[in-house]
């Protein structure tokens, strides 16, 4: 019987299908809900047309050359911590030391803490907290916030999701010590589906790092991940994601984030690597007094292409957004950035900002940046505004008048430039390692014969 289900697995989960689902739910000895949960959203992925060219939100992102039907939907877990590649371990030294962690790969859990029952507090990965706290995971996964309906994507997230991390805190407990969720992807033609689930009860507060790394695989590979955070009244969450990916790597990926009343949230978010991201990121300002800081840091070169959709979305009266994403591009990489802020008919005295720089290295690469606003109240302040260009040459010859070589130069204007969203990562260590990546992705002889683009402001 055992050689029997060994070659049953192997054949089902070839690739994407619902017997891969059924495969995956019975591996990880679900309950029949989780299951029919996986199916449901299977069928939505079925019959929700792939994104093209024609599709508005995609009409700038080409994913024609992402190849599902050769990707694996999941993979048996093995291995220890101990047998991650030495990569791994370098980051995990240059983490947070005082933080919770969880270290998972696409393949198994390597360290997960045990949670405090007795105070409530939860965090755990997502199969353990399947297993503890069914509930728990029934009412807030993939139901209201970012149901398996948001996207193709997302559907195809419902039915694969393979790990993940979930962080509850209880009402009034304000956890001090970070926690930090570290995804390694290092199989090529894998698909990996990794999700996040926070949520903070009313007068809850904690801060959050979401990790996800690779190296160079030498072949295609998926990230298809989903986050979720719910805020109830008076949450505080500050929330960062970070990825650094190799090369060959898709990265889909939907974050949205529902506050309540005086809920309070800062989300940043860093992208350095893969082939191609493309990230849907969303805050509901759904209770009054609600506020959010969305920051944003890109760094693109070669072909690299980056997508960033962001919304500010004004469901209650009185809330605020402050949205601010940067990035740098070199080489013949381009980036893509589309916002909205929503204001809604109820939302009065909304404070609404928005704004997007872009900083161009070559004459070849190129950002594309569309700020846009849909406001349906009448006493609101709402702001937007975007720029692309070119390195300021005036700045450049105030530097090197003082002595300094060009590259010197150029580096401390890109430092200045990404300053104000980098000084706000509170933990040094990460810092320190997002300046390095900084400093690798700036090759020899920047500011030279890059080409002004449009600017616009509003």
């Amino acid at each position: 019987m055992a050689e029997e289900k060994v070659a049953t697995s192997r054949l089902t989960t070839e690739t994407f299908s619902v017997e891969a689902v059924k495969v995956l739910s019975a591996a990880k000895e679900e309950p029949e809900w989780l299951l029919a949960r996986r199916l449901e959203a299977w069928r939505i992925f079925e019959e929700t047309p792939m994104p093209t060219l024609r599709d508005e939100e995609w009409r700038r992102t080409d994913i024609r050359g992402l190849k599902l039907n050769q990707l694996r939907p999941w993979s048996e877990p093995h291995g220890s911590l101990q047998e991650l590649s030495p990569d791994i371990q370098a980051i995990l030294a240059e983490s947070i030391p005082e933080a919770a962690k969880i270290v998972h790969n696409g393949k198994g859990v390597y360290s997960a803490p045990r949670s405090d029952k007795n105070g409530g507090l939860i965090f755990t990965d997502l199969d353990q907290a399947v297993r503890e706290y069914p509930e728990l995971v029934r009412e807030y996964f993939m139901t209201s916030c970012l149901p398996s309906t948001y996207s193709k994507f997302s559907a195809l997230h419902g039915a694969f999701f393979s790990e993940g991390a979930v962080l509850y805190v209880p009402k009034g407990v304000e956890v001090e010590i970070p926690f930090h969720s570290l995804l390694w992807m290092d199989t090529p033609g894998q698909g990996t589906f990794s999700h996040t689930l926070i949520i903070l009860e009313e007068g809850a507060s904690a801060s959050f790092l979401d990790e996800y790394y690779s190296p160079d695989l030498g072949g295609q590979s998926l990230h298809s991940g989903v986050v979720e955070i719910i805020l109830k009244p008076g949450a505080r969450l500050f929330y960062m994601s970070h990825q650094n990916w190799g090369k060959e790597v898709y990265d889909i990926s939907a974050k949205r984030a529902v506050l309540d009343k005086d809920a309070s949230l800062v989300w940043l978010g860093t992208a350095f690597g893969g082939e191609l991201a493309k990230a849907n990121v969303e805050t509901l300002l759904q209770g009054p007094g609600s506020h959010v800081e969305m920051l944003g840091l890109y760094f693109s070169s070669g072909r690299q292409f980056f997508d960033h959709h962001t919304l500010q979305d004004h469901i209650s009266h009185h809330a605020k957004s402050d949205l601010l994403y940067k990035g740098v591009l070199t080489g013949k990489s381009r980036s893509v950035y589309s916002g909205l802020i929503r204001v809604h008919p109820q939302a009065q005295k909304t404070d609404a900002y928005q704004a997007n720089r872009n900083l161009i290295l070559s004459g070849k690469a190129r950002a594309d940046s569309i700020p846009n606003l849909e406001i349906m109240a009448n006493d609101v302040r709402c702001t937007h505004g975007a720029t692309v260009g070119q390195m300021d040459e005036e700045q450049l010859f105030y530097l090197m008048s003082r002595g300094l070589p060009r590259e010197v130069a150029v580096k401390l204007v890109i430092d200045g430039f990404l300053a104000p969203v980098l000084d706000r990562v509170p933990w040094e260590k990460i810092k320190s390692r997002i300046a390095a990546l900084i400093d690798a992705k700036m090759p020899l002889g920047l500011g030279n014969g890059a080409q002004s683009q449009n600017s616009a402001a509003g």
